[in-house]
């Protein structure tokens, strides 16, 4: 293992073990392991930025990019930002609590705020919810915004400032949302994941209530 890759192990799991998502309970207690080609961490400012293939996991998380961009406050709160390469899109995956669903999103920057707990796909911006490995939900915009607290989501398919509709979506939203009375009953466990809040789109299209 060479010196720059075990830094970045080293630099991570001390300085990410921090409260994290509601969306896995036990991922707050998980250490972030990072794989990337370079890392420069600053003390002063308690911010870390990974560059060169990044591939992140805590707990149920998989973050995947070109850069990622860490700083935790003072309470202990993480902020991230995952930015692709040009072309691309940035990857997210995470569990939700209690249920065997997954919450997958692309965009080309994902934003993570630890403190507000929330995730935002910005720029060809899609989100996808599997019941196991079934695809369940599918979203795409913009900008999407899911509350992992609530466990609502918000899509935006105009164009706001730099940021360009997405092509798939020719500027509007597009989504596609199974019944989960359907899933119920075309399987025995599915009567477990009927107990789980479901995701709730919110009534507002335009994206965050300002």
């Amino acid at each position: 293992m060479n010196r720059p890759f075990l830094t970045s192990l080293l630099v991570l799991a001390t300085l990410l073990v921090a409260p994290a998502v509601r969306a896995e309970k036990a991922d707050r207690n998980k250490p972030m392991n990072v794989e990337a080609d370079a890392l420069r961490h600053d003390d002063l400012s308690q911010t870390s930025v990974f560059t060169g293939q990044v591939v992140a996991t805590k707990g149920s998380i998989l973050i995947r990019g070109a850069r990622l961009q860490v700083r935790q406050d003072p309470e202990g709160y993480q902020y991230g930002v995952v930015t692709a390469e040009p072309g691309k899109r940035a990857f997210w995956r995470q569990k939700r609590e209690g249920v065997d669903e997954y919450i997958e999103g692309e965009g080309t920057t994902i934003e993570y705020d630890g403190k507000a707990d929330r995730v935002k796909f910005i720029g060809r911006a899609e989100m996808r919810r599997y019941r196991g490995a079934v695809l369940a939900d599918e979203t795409q915009g913009s900008v999407i915004t899911y509350e992992n607290t609530t466990d609502v989501f918000t899509v935006d398919g105009t164009t706001r400032g730099a940021l360009q509709p997405s092509a798939s979506a020719g500027g509007r939203v597009r989504a596609v949302l199974s019944p989960r009375a359907a899933a119920s009953a075309a399987s025995a466990p599915a009567a477990v994941a009927s107990r789980a809040a479901p995701l709730r789109p919110s009534t507002t299209l335009g994206g965050e209530r300002k």
